[in-house]
């Protein structure tokens, strides 16, 4: 069934009303809800379907501003159910303002599903993205409040305006009461109408190649390696991955991460981690890594009588689908590909192939602890038992896995926050704005006290006083910050093992940062590290998995978390 989009209403205060338009009675409708404000742009409104898209009317006929939106559809309309429908605008022409850096030439606004119901914002925007289709920019968002509307600035020299939405989903009945807009005086400032005048596309941005490969377009090899600062790439694995990933059916992020991956899976780990958090955000950046990380794990043999317990295992850091197809993408030789084919027959026999395959008992254990008034870090914490318990066989329904982590409901256990990262990336400084830290050990704090901070000469008494503090401070409650590089997985064994046996919760806080950052910060500190101790650092730092701690968090460049594993909180992974 097809549908029109329906006319979108102009706010009282909205100056560009014309005789044709419709002007809201009023704001009653937003009074009291959250409500997000996204920018209004000047493209054609388009609504695509599983099977077809139409303009704003139903029966639009054929323009050539609308071959790539076509194109799009073709690409995406599998992944949209039958009978929802994707509302947005086409950017592809140019109308009475250019654009020069877009993320896309179709940019979605709304998603109505088979009950003529409009998701609420939140989920419009995950399954925009999970389609590889962008949002349009988000202005503001907030309780409704019509003072600080009506103060928002629009540079109407190349803004048309902006369209208040209720964060909260609604029916068709009730658009009108739930979605306005602010247009700019004197909107159309062309002479001739767009569609009768030749097709000026519209700019792309840089991250527009990110966004093709998100909607199952073919990669563009050079422009993301420019785009994320990398030289060293592979064209040929990348176009592979791709599809090997459409193959199976992935699409948005998943899509994104394999590619990338499949592309730069010769950059060392922790190097692509730091440099791609700033140009794809740490969530990313991250999941792109840990698959270029674990990868070559696919390609050696592995005993099959452990190999379900490591994929479950690997399944916490990457999805295996993604990651088989990426393993199968660089593969070297037959003898490599011959082991990535034997490993996915193994995970496809575990249930490991399906998207999230975790998501589940993930759901349902937090369904039921929430039940009993468990949550925060008591439900991580069963949550972290519960995962690597399902990776032994010990678990594999939510009822086992209330069972088995009865021990830990009521939260009475000491907790670790274990900082992870090189000199400069800003460990103490994180260290510092933790609330409710009840001892903090740092190791430079230890060897100052010896009477040199920078003296590495006694390292092995300073670690050893160190535990020695660690234990103490674990067995007296509380939350317990260890400041050190912990640079790789055998300094942070050392320190897990005093939390184990206080059966402490333990979470990595990962520090990210470029290594241009950290050289810069390390010039700034008030005690440097020589450039070669930083440079070996680097060199010798293997970033944690999730999985190697109770919970992990990943620290951008601001100094604030910007990804977690290993919690119950937020949407199912």
């Amino acid at each position: 069934m097809r549908a029109s989009y329906p006319r979108t209403p102009h706010l009282p205060w909205s100056p560009g009303v014309s005789e044709d338009d419709v002007r809201a009675g009023g704001v009653s409708g937003f009074l009291g809800r959250e409500v997000v404000v996204t920018e209004k742009l000047d493209g054609e409104n388009t609504t695509l379907y599983a099977d077809g898209l139409h303009a704003r009317s139903v029966d639009s006929a054929h323009h050539p501003s609308r071959a790539w939106v076509k194109a799009l559809q073709g690409r995406v309309g599998t992944r949209i159910p039958a009978g929802w429908r994707v509302c947005g605008e086409n950017m592809y022409a140019r109308h009475s303002i250019p654009y020069d850096t877009l993320d896309g030439y179709f940019y979605g606004f709304s998603v109505w599903d088979e009950h003529d119901r409009c998701l609420g914002w939140d989920e419009t925007v995950r399954f925009l993205r999970r389609l590889g289709v962008p949002v349009p920019p988000v202005w503001w968002r907030g309780v409704f409040d019509e003072r600080v509307l009506r103060r928002l600035r629009v540079e109407t020299g190349r803004q048309e305006g902006y369209v208040v939405r209720t964060v909260e989903g609604f029916a068709r009945g009730d658009f009108a009461g739930r979605v306005a807009k602010w247009v700019r005086p004197g909107h159309v400032t062309t002479g001739t109408h767009w569609m009768h005048a030749p097709v000026v596309p519209n700019g792309l941005g840089p991250a527009a190649a990110l966004w093709a490969v998100r909607a199952g377009a073919a990669p563009d090899a050079e422009a993301l390696a420019t785009h994320l600062g990398v030289a060293d790439r592979d064209a040929g694995a990348a176009a592979e991955a791709g599809a090997r990933l459409d193959a199976l059916g992935r699409g948005g992020d998943a899509r994104l991460a394999g590619v990338l991956a499949a592309l730069l899976h010769r950059t060392p780990r922790a190097t692509l981690m730091g440099r791609a958090a700033g140009p794809l955000g740490v969530p990313l950046a991250r999941r792109v890594a840990d698959l270029v990380g674990l990868h070559p794990a696919l390609h050696r043999p592995y005993p099959d009588a452990e190999r379900r317990t490591g994929l479950v295992r690997m399944s916490f850091a990457a999805d295996p689908g993604v990651l088989h197809a990426v393993a199968g993408a660089v593969a070297e030789d037959d003898r490599a590909r011959e082991q990535v084919e034997w490993s996915a027959l193994h995970a496809q026999e575990a249930g490991l192939l399906a998207e999230a395959p975790l998501r589940p008992l993930r759901a349902g254990l937090r369904e039921a602890l929430a039940r009993d008034g468990v949550g925060g870090e008591a439900a991580d914490r069963c949550w972290a038992q519960t995962r690597e318990a399902y990776a032994q066989g010990r678990v594999a329904t939510v009822e086992e896995a209330v069972a088995a982590t009865w021990r830990w409901r009521g939260g009475d256990f000491p907790r670790l926050v274990h900082l992870v990262g090189p000199s400069g990336s800003g460990k103490s400084a994180f260290a510092a704005r933790l609330e409710g830290v009840s001892a903090r050990v740092a190791l430079d704090d230890l060897r100052a006290a010896r009477g040199a901070r920078a003296d590495q000469k006694a390292n092995g008494e300073v670690l050893r006083e160190g535990l020695e503090r660690l234990d103490g401070a674990l067995a007296a409650g509380g939350t317990v910050v260890w400041d050190a590089t912990s640079l790789n997985a055998h300094q942070r064994s050392l320190v897990h093992a005093v939390a184990r046996r206080r059966d402490a919760l333990i979470t990595h806080a990962v520090l990210l940062a470029d290594e241009e950052e950290l050289v810069r910060r390390n010039g700034t500190r008030a005690h440097p590290v020589p450039t070669e101790v930083l440079a070996g650092q680097l060199r010798r730092f293997v970033p944690p998995y999730p999985g190697q701690a109770h919970r992990t968090w990943y620290v951008g460049a601001h100094g604030t978390v910007e990804d977690r594993d290993g919690t119950l909180e937020g949407e199912d992974a």
